[in-house]
């Protein structure tokens, strides 16, 4: 990777001499890298955090209605309200795909359409991932949900003021999240600068 600052390039990437895994289960890998920068200078030890590709979308109805879900979040020992998402599994054909899915275990909907509205990474001086982000339109309840064994997911449907209003409280507490609604905010032509 090359950075340009008026006319002189610099090259950035660092080159990874060695690579070991420290921990490494279904979710979660941690691994530790020995690098050189392009300056010459040794980098060890730098941790990596390796979790799967993510999928999330802001879900509107047929009807214009919000659907995010509430659980609770064990890490930061809160209740969070966000947006319906999860990990790409291996069978999963594409992050659209993916999304689809997920929507349709974590809320009971099904949807018509998905805006591709890009990606982002959690924290790229740590984590390896990206969450892929979709505006997903024209939803219908079509069953119950389908959740994974450690899953206790609410459904929440709201209005797109009510959600508006959410974010001027700051009661999203997820950043990746907020992200992606004020991504989709803007496909809808509801962000302005």
């Amino acid at each position: 990777q090359r950075c340009t600052n008026n006319s002189e390039t610099f090259i950035m990437k660092w080159k990874t001499l060695s690579s070991e895994y420290l921990f490494n289960d279904r979710w979660f890998k941690v691994r530790r890298d020995k690098c050189e920068t392009p300056g010459g200078k040794i980098v060890d030890p730098y941790y990596v955090y390796e979790f799967s590709t993510w999928v999330g979308a802001l879900p509107v109805t047929e009807e214009g209605k919000i659907i995010m879900v509430r659980q609770y979040r064990h890490a930061l020992g809160e209740t969070c309200l966000e947006i319906p998402g999860g990990c790409v599994d291996d069978t999963d054909t594409n992050v659209e795909y993916a999304i689809a899915r997920e929507l349709l275990e974590e809320t009971g909907y099904s949807f018509t359409s998905f805006d591709y509205l890009g990606k982002i990474s959690p924290n790229p001086s740590t984590n390896s991932n990206l969450l892929h982000m979709f505006l997903a339109k024209g939803g219908k309840k079509v069953g119950e949900q389908n959740l994974d064994e450690n899953e206790e997911i609410e459904v929440v449907e709201m209005t797109l003021d009510e959600l508006k209003q959410l974010l001027r409280e700051n009661k999203i507490v997820q950043a990746m999240h907020v992200s992606c609604i004020l991504y989709a905010l803007e496909k809808l032509g509801e962000l302005h600068y």
